[in-house]
């Protein structure tokens, strides 16, 4: 059996699950028989790695690259992120080589995993990143993929009926914009469900430019998938003069760009910061859940 570099999760990942999780306590062993078994060579742990899921980068026996991400998500989330992935069979998204829900493990592709669409100039990320959700947004076919409709209701049956009564009147516009765009969201398409600039990386020569990865399946409106980007950079944005202003522009700029309904995406941006908001409000992270809030109040 090869054994990996010495797993050290990433910092940011242990500080996500916290230091006593038992997924970290099993990971190298669940590392070692993959790279067994789908005889691969561990090069190094790829860093910062994610909040919930780290990345090992490895050759395949032909010497090929790749990558092994471990998620800690559990199997279902690993199966519909292998399904989305597999519908979109590497256009406009990572490829995906193998898959074991089980063990929660996806050898994908191997991106340049240090340079996302944050890299770029605002304009330009924001371009490129049209480009890639117009490839995204396919018909999801027979799926497994959770609705947008499924995905909103738990947080209002969670997080909107436990908000401060303070954000009553915030919270109440967010529910009242759910409603209303689900009510005439018509035939959905497969979405990515995260996407935004860091989850859009750089790929190799003969790839397009860039490819998703990450995805969070979901079947609906793509201004729901918009919404987050709409939001990129958010601390950058808030620092800045006339930010409400800018946010609007934004918007603008973004429906503009995909030809969608402007209405639509400024609805579901003010629903999705609601919500974001006040799931970073209940985990103790005031600074971030006020932020966005008090961006979804400029939406």
């Amino acid at each position: 059996m090869v054994h990996p570099p010495r797993l050290e999760p990433p910092q940011r990942l242990v500080r996500n699950l916290g230091s006593a999780h038992p997924w970290l306590r099993e990971v190298a062993s669940v590392a070692e028989e993959l790279i067994d078994r789908w005889r691969l060579r561990p090069v190094r742990l790829a860093a910062p790695g994610g909040r919930d899921s780290l990345v090992l980068l490895v050759e395949q026996a032909d010497g090929a690259p790749a990558a092994l991400k471990l998620s800690s998500l559990g199997s279902r989330r690993v199966a519909a992120e292998a399904a989305a992935l597999t519908r979109w069979d590497g256009l406009g998204a990572v490829r995906l080589l193998r898959a074991d829900a089980d063990a929660g493990a996806l050898l994908l592709e191997r991106l340049q995993g240090e340079v996302s669409l944050r890299s770029l100039p605002e304009q330009k990320a924001v371009l490129e990143a049209a480009s890639v959700l117009r490839r995204l947004w396919v018909q999801p076919g027979d799926h497994p993929f959770p609705t947008v409709a499924e995905h909103t209701g738990h947080a209002v049956e969670t997080l909107f009926a436990a908000a401060p009564a303070e954000l009553a009147s915030l919270v109440e516009e967010a529910r009242a914009n759910r409603e209303r765009l689900l009510a005439d969201a018509g035939e959905g398409v497969l979405l990515h469900g995260d996407f935004r600039q860091g989850a859009v990386l750089a790929a190799p020569g003969d790839r397009a430019p860039w490819l998703a990865v990450g995805p969070h399946p979901l079947v609906g409106d793509p201004a729901y998938d918009l919404a987050r980007l709409a939001r990129d950079r958010l601390h950058d944005l808030v620092a800045s003069p006339g930010a409400a202003a800018q946010v609007r522009r934004r918007l603008r700029r973004l429906a503009d760009s995909l030809e969608l309904d402007q209405e639509r995406l400024r609805g579901w941006a003010h629903y999705r910061a609601v919500e974001s908001g006040l799931r970073h409000l209940a985990a103790g992270d005031r600074e971030d859940g006020e932020t966005l809030l008090e961006f979804a109040a400029w939406v």
